[in-house]
């Protein structure tokens, strides 16, 4: 029995982009017309890798650089949440550079509460898994401020709950401007005892 039912919603591919390193304060990130991905994510980017060293989001699990399986390989962002982020911020626009984003996506709503797990499938069937919501972090801040001085440093509050998804690869292949991605969501309720999560 499918785990995993497809939706009526999807939503197209309206921007790529690499970071080829983490050298600088700033983000660099390149702007892709197609991105091959493998496995192992996409080829020369700084998240790439079949694993990575834990970083913040991880440290309840584990001390910090500890070897896991690397499943943020890709950052995803939606067009309509940086729209509300660049309002709050006073700006036009927000470059999907500045992030770091690997993938920008349009027509998909409350896109960075996607459930875990969710699958992104491409109409050539390049299919990606999402983790887990992104956090708002001080890089993208630090690079807007650079290229927008004084608009930077409202960046994470303003970002709150719609920093997108990281997610990993699973089908490789290529994805390419203007294609079609189709979410897909695990086929079971709510967790129950969510209310009850956190502690204190």
């Amino acid at each position: 029995m499918p785990a995993l039912t497809p939706t009526s919603f999807s939503g197209k591919i309206t921007w790529l982009g690499s970071v080829p390193n983490r050298a600088t304060p700033e983000i660099e990130t390149n702007a892709l017309q197609d991105m091959p991905l493998t496995f192992a994510g996409a080829k020369n980017e700084v998240h790439a890798g079949l694993t990575r060293p834990s970083c913040s989001r991880v440290l309840s699990q584990y001390p910090r650089d500890t070897e896991i399986r690397n499943t943020r390989q890709i950052s995803i962002v939606c067009a309509t949440e940086l729209a509300k982020i660049a309002a709050t911020l006073g700006l036009d626009a927000i470059d999907p550079a500045w992030l770091g984003a690997s993938i920008v996506v349009d027509g998909i709503p409350d896109f960075s509460h996607v459930p875990p797990s969710s699958r992104l499938q491409s109409q050539d069937g390049v299919t990606l898994t999402v983790d887990m919501q992104n956090r708002p972090c001080i890089f993208p801040a630090k690079t807007i401020e650079a290229a927008k001085p004084g608009h930077g440093k409202a960046f994470k509050a303003a970002a709150a709950g719609m920093r997108g998804v990281t997610a990993w690869v699973e089908r490789e292949g290529t994805l390419r401007l203007g294609d079609t991605l189709t979410l897909h969501v695990p086929d079971q309720r709510a967790w129950m005892a969510q209310p009850d999560l956190f502690e204190g």
